[in-house]
């Protein structure tokens, strides 16, 4: 009707999702006690009906809420699916993850948020997927991921930056992502060049940025971000047994898999917001302060001949520095660093 200040459709479901985020937020700080129903009330400022529909919208989705007649409510369980509906609930965030296209099975979520981006998806729009067939790492390596036990997505991204920085998104993915990681328990989580998540120099989680650009535009940026949450030490290869570890590993407690995505979410958008308005600089400390790699003796294979030495810092373009055995400095913008050791 013209002049109708009634909300849109869109806009009236964002509103819902974003007050089942405030009520689904309040349970989880109270974790295991009951929340009264008139605190839960007056932090929506909507009168006990729309709390119910509230309530009931949430386990729809999937959460266990246990209610009690003069207590209020309890959560009881956080759903293990990994879809629009259990997320988007957890989610803190203005744009990343406002939709969210989910999928039983893909052969990459990097692949299908290149497509999408090229018919027209937004800022912030995610790809998810409980199993992907192709799903790969940095330099081509395969990402291996069980169904029901990892968590593996993309965001699409389009950022206001030349292609020759958009090494940097790279590099605030691996902070956000490395945060995130240390909020959810594993505390000992630190990053190695340029975007390994480790604990205890052992795999966590991984960033593969790709972008697509014009010129000296970029179009749009994919940013795929695998995340090994519930596996054992057997559901992984023997020849990565070594060198990789998973949320319950490190903390000993099963961690709802749409509670990492939210996590991971919110801190990508805040680190991305400041990277926007502040530039490399902020990400640039906050990366050094949680390498594993700068003060070490590194060897740096892939690209060409071999380089072994000591990193020293991080330049600001994102570049590793290294000084070689020799003593030159040598600036380092892809490859494999192994054999790190303290010095």
């Amino acid at each position: 009707m013209p002049g109708s200040l009634a909300p849109a459709a869109g806009d009236r479901h964002w509103t819902d999702v974003k007050q089942d985020a405030i009520v689904l937020g309040l349970l989880l700080e109270y974790k295991d006690d009951f929340v009264e129903g008139g605190v839960l009330c007056d932090k929506l400022d909507v009168p006990r009906a729309e709390l119910l529909k509230r309530i009931d919208s949430l386990r729809a989705r999937g959460y266990v809420i246990q209610a009690s007649g003069g207590r209020g409510y309890r959560l009881v369980e956080v759903p293990d699916s990994i879809g629009e509906r259990e997320i988007q609930p957890l989610l803190a965030t203005g744009e990343l993850g406002r939709k969210i296209h989910s999928y039983p099975e893909l052969e990459s979520t990097n692949d299908e948020a290149h497509r999408l981006a090229e018919a027209g998806a937004l800022h912030g729009e995610v790809v998810i997927a409980d199993v992907q067939t192709k799903g790969r790492g940095r330099r081509g390596r395969t990402w291996v991921a069980p169904k029901g036990k990892a968590v593996t997505f993309t965001v699409v991204l389009r950022p206001s930056l030349p292609p020759a920085r958009a090494p940097e998104i790279t590099l605030v993915a691996a902070v956000a992502v490395c945060e995130a990681a240390r909020e959810l328990g594993a505390a000992s989580a630190r990053i190695k060049w340029p975007n390994d998540i480790e604990c205890r120099n052992r795999k966590l989680a991984g960033v593969l940025t790709e972008l697509r650009a014009e010129g000296d535009r970029v179009r749009h940026a994919v940013l795929g971000i695998g995340f090994n949450v519930s596996m054992e030490m057997r559901d992984f290869p023997q020849e990565l047994r070594a060198t990789a570890t998973s949320l319950l590993v490190e903390t000993g407690e099963k961690t709802p898999r749409p509670l990492v995505c939210a996590g991971v979410l919110e801190h990508l958008e805040e680190w991305l917001s400041l990277h926007e308005t502040e530039g490399f600089a902020p990400v640039r400390e906050r990366w050094r302060e949680l390498s594993t790699t700068l003060g070490h003796s590194v060897r740096i294979t892939g690209e060409g001949e071999p380089l072994e030495g000591t990193a020293v810092d991080l330049a600001d373009d994102g570049a590793l520095l290294v000084r070689s055995e020799e003593g030159r400095l040598v600036r380092v913008v892809a490859g494999d660093v192994e054999q790190c050791r303290v010095l």
